[in-house]
């Protein structure tokens, strides 16, 4: 059951959930406390994709007024990038959840990293600006020496085809998290998380929140409140800190691997065959899966992600449409004309409407 009759069909078991939302949440159905979207700041693939501060601007007055969210989580690396993207969201009244990811580096050079984001991040709570600090994302992925394999893609490769240790990769996990969260501890002194998979075994005792990137996908409103429920055990606010799916029917079941239908041994990269382009689907999915958590007054909720400069959408030539397999919530458009100054702009895809709807029906 995938693409737009998900809203309709997939959610037909909302009336048998209604007890069992109540019980998980203890009644609680006063929705999300933030809402918000994620905003990356990588230096992109070509100068022209590069973060900028001045589309960086233009992006977050978007996201204030626009997309109506209350947070934003900054997230990449680069502490430059990260701060100043950070300190224009906290001036445009957001909350801000800053959440550095250095990776394939030394663990040395990954705490550094952490340690000077914190310290900014603790400047501006100070200055009275609302701030979460996560000490990372999915660590099994991007710190070395977890899982085997040479970098972030590698690593997936291992995972998938099971060739690691579970010990050893949960030990390790463990270890660095443990590092990690200390050293965010040391320099930053509001609410504490970690952006975790969604079957990482975290110790949340070192965290404030428990923060998860959640891209499950069930075929009843029941079956979603029955897994969340689960993070609510460690007996903490839970922060959804990444949600969505990607621009293709089916695209929901694939969940967080659904960036992995692109043919990258073809020149231009190429959509592997029988995708079929869907908005809908996309939109479907995230205003599902947001309703949910808004049933279950979760802590937060942050769709991944704004905008993927690398990831144009070619509605003229479906083979390399690129923005089928991103899960930005706008489309790159190339401006062949040369009228931008950058060559590309972003327009609202159907998920940009549907969250914008339901970020300003809950604004207000």
């Amino acid at each position: 059951m995938a693409g737009a009759g998900m809203a309709g069909a997939g959610m037909a078991g909302a009336g048998t959930a209604g007890a069992v939302e109540a019980a998980v949440s203890g009644g609680r159905r006063h929705g999300l406390t933030y809402r918000g979207v994620v905003y990356e700041v990588g230096d992109g693939e070509t100068p022209a994709t590069a973060w900028d501060p001045a589309r960086m601007r233009g992006d977050l007055r978007a996201v204030a007024h626009d997309l109506h969210a209350n947070s934003v989580k900054v997230t990449g690396d680069g502490v430059e990038r990260l701060t100043a993207t950070a300190a224009e969201a906290a001036e445009r009244g957001l909350n801000v959840w800053l959440e550095p990811t250095l990776g394939d580096v030394p663990e040395r050079e990954i705490l550094d990293h952490l340690a000077e984001t914190g310290r900014f991040a603790e400047r501006l709570r100070r200055q009275g600006a609302g701030v979460h600090l996560s000490v990372g994302c999915e660590f099994v992925l991007y710190v070395p020496g977890i899982v085997p394999g040479a970098n972030a893609q590698e690593r997936v490769e291992n995972l998938l085809k099971g060739a690691f240790d579970p010990v050893r990769m949960a030990r390790r996990l463990r270890r660095f998290t443990a590092k990690a969260a200390g050293v965010g501890r040391s320099v930053f002194h509001g609410r504490l998380t970690y952006a975790a998979a969604q079957d990482e075994d975290v110790d949340w005792g070192l965290f404030d929140l428990v923060g998860i990137d959640y891209y499950a996908y069930f075929r009843s409103r029941e079956e979603y409140v029955r897994d969340l429920a689960a993070f609510r055990r460690f007996g903490k606010p839970v922060a959804v800190m990444e949600f969505g799916c990607c621009t293709f029917k089916g695209a929901p079941e694939m969940g967080g691997m659904g960036w992995n239908v692109v043919d990258y041994d073809k020149e231009p990269p190429q959509i592997k065959g029988g995708l079929v382009r869907s908005e809908r689907t996309q939109a479907a999915y995230l205003a599902d899966v947001l309703s949910v958590f808004e049933s279950m007054g979760l802590y937060s909720a942050m769709a991944y992600t704004f905008v993927t400069p690398d990831a144009p959408h070619r509605p003229h030539d479906p083979r390399h449409d690129l923005d089928m397999a991103s899960y930005s919530i706008v489309k790159t458009i190339e401006d062949h004309s040369g009228a931008g100054a950058s060559g590309r702009h972003w327009e609202p895809k159907e998920s940009f409407r549907a969250l914008a709807r339901l970020y300003g029906q809950r604004g207000r």
